[in-house]
């Protein structure tokens, strides 16, 4: 088994895992909760969201070739929370996904230790990815916990449920063993 071809499928995976959480969160709320700011020092979820896909789009548009911050990246318009309906929410929500799996897809093993900069600092392919594995996550858990707080009791899990730990650790134990990777289960789960 190729390890590069392997961390790139993997690295698919944990990127797909985290957009269908974030969407799954997403579909829980009104349209208008999209657009609740809990005050000024906070950001709504359209707010996150648009942040994300802007840094999306700038690090992963030209990737190998181009520094990943953009000149014609405004970060701090990200945070203007200008967006006005769900539809332009998830048009730049989808932007940003089908930018990162575009580049994600054009990958070779051989360009994983190929050095790329960002804000001038140069990374391997390899970390500039754990990178943003690292930061979509963390705004998607902001997603989830304000769209938790926003549904307060009518809130759907998307992970094992509370007091069900057992009972999902029971069907999980009762499976033959099989070496299927954690996201492809997760991503099931979801669906």
């Amino acid at each position: 088994m190729d390890v590069a071809l392997s961390y790139l499928s993997s690295t698919k995976k944990q990127f797909a895992y985290y957009k269908l959480v974030g969407e799954k969160a997403i579909d829980q709320l009104e349209d208008e909760q999209l657009f609740i700011v809990a005050n000024e020092d906070t950001n709504s979820i359209a707010t996150i969201i648009k942040h994300i896909a802007g840094n999306m789009l700038s690090r992963w548009t030209d990737f190998l070739i181009t520094d990943g911050e953009k000149d014609w990246r405004n970060r701090d318009t990200e945070f203007a929370n200008d967006l006005k309906t769900k539809d332009e929410v998830l048009d730049i929500w989808n932007s940003g996904w089908n930018c990162l799996f575009a580049t994600l897809d054009s990958l070779k093993s051989e360009n994983l230790s190929q050095i790329i900069y960002i804000r001038n600092e140069g990374h391997t392919v390899v970390e500039a990815i754990n990178r943003q594995l690292a930061h979509y996550p963390y705004h998607i858990g902001q997603i989830v916990f304000y769209s938790k707080l926003l549904k307060q009791s009518s809130w759907n899990s998307l992970t094992i449920p509370r007091n069900k730990s057992v009972n999902y650790n029971n069907t999980m134990f009762a499976e033959e063993k099989n070496i299927q990777n954690f996201t492809d289960k997760e991503i099931k789960r979801l669906e």
